[in-house]
């Protein structure tokens, strides 16, 4: 379930342009890249204000910052939980419940154990290592009282990067609107917010990446949709992998089985109102498969879905719940 930036899910390429209008910051953040475009006079005071929030995001949910809440909560050190925290756990709950533990954010022990967090890969993991880590996975093992964290087992170990860059996303975007910046588009490692228009009669142009080959092959748009108001997010199984003995394992790690997931399904890309809610279905609906998120896609319109498929070798793209997705 874990990403890692544009490295290894499939990036959505914000499709440049060159009016002076437009003002760009860029910068690293939460292991990735950020990029924002916004319409209006240059601000420099502007990135200070990216910056600070993107800190606090990385301060609550790394798992690679050993300060940070997570870890705290992870190494059963005493913590106070903030609003961040609070609001993405029970927005985790939430999808956790709804999608029939797809999304987990209990996954930690299982993505330590394959070698896509913090520990490193071993050559061969057996089934009774997998059985035991099972015993810590279930989102119904935590809960949330008050400003505290209670988990059933001391080993349970969360882990929100499913969420954490989507949720970092709106933040960013509610800020630069609040800044009086309406026209804007939010880039954190592929995970994208629009807002308002590129101009008085364009939408935002947003371009889909096309599935690598490799975790190394040249990245490319080849499609795009138009967005305004609108968040999205992709989780792709082609970027972050490992392989051995022939076989290939990918970091989107099923719950359920406590094995990397195995299909034909290369990306899921989903579009909504909320960045968080974007980048969370997308990860689950990759662990679902296509069958069954189709099936859940008829009682939610208001989640628009983009499948990438691998059809004997050839790339197939499906759509449901279509928005407006002309060049």
């Amino acid at each position: 379930m874990k990403k890692f930036g544009i490295l290894i899910f499939a990036a959505l390429l914000l499709i440049s342009c060159s009016d002076l209008q437009f003002q760009k910051m860029e910068g690293g953040a939460l292991g990735t890249y950020y990029a924002i475009t916004y319409k209006g006079k240059e601000n420099p005071k502007l990135q200070l204000g990216v910056d600070s929030i993107l800190k606090s995001v990385d301060e609550t949910f790394s798992i690679f910052n050993p300060t940070s809440i997570t870890s705290k909560i992870n190494d059963n050190r005493e913590v106070i939980l903030n609003n961040d925290f609070v609001e993405v756990f029970k927005i985790a709950l939430q999808i956790a419940k709804e999608t029939d533990g797809a999304l987990d954010i209990t996954i930690g022990p299982l993505v330590n154990l394959w070698g896509f967090g913090k520990d490193e890969r071993k050559a061969d993991i057996s089934q009774a290592e997998i059985d035991s880590v099972m015993t810590l996975i279930g989102w119904w093992k935590i809960c949330c009282d008050g400003n505290s964290i209670i988990k059933r087992n001391p080993n349970i170990q969360l882990n929100f990067n499913a969420l954490a860059k989507g949720y970092a996303v709106d933040k960013v975007a509610d800020y630069m609107v609040a800044q009086g910046y309406k026209d804007c588009v939010i880039d954190i490692g592929g995970e994208i917010v629009a807002k308002g228009k590129k101009y008085h009669d364009q939408e935002w142009n947003i371009g889909l990446q096309t599935p690598t080959r490799t975790r190394d092959g040249e990245m490319r748009a080849e499609e795009s949709f138009h967005l305004r108001d609108r968040a999205v997010a992709t989780s792709g199984n082609y970027r972050n992998y490992f392989e051995e003995n022939g076989q290939r394992f990918t970091h989107i790690i099923n719950p359920k089985t406590g094995r990397p997931e195995k299909s034909n399904l290369l990306s899921v890309t989903v579009i909504t109102d909320q960045c968080v809610m974007a980048d969370a279905y997308a990860t689950a609906f990759m662990v679902m498969g296509k069958e069954k998120t189709k099936r859940f896609l008829a009682d939610h319109p208001e989640l628009t879905c983009i499948f990438i498929s691998d059809n004997q070798g050839q790339y197939q793209t499906e759509v449901y719940n279509p928005i407006d997705t002309n060049n």
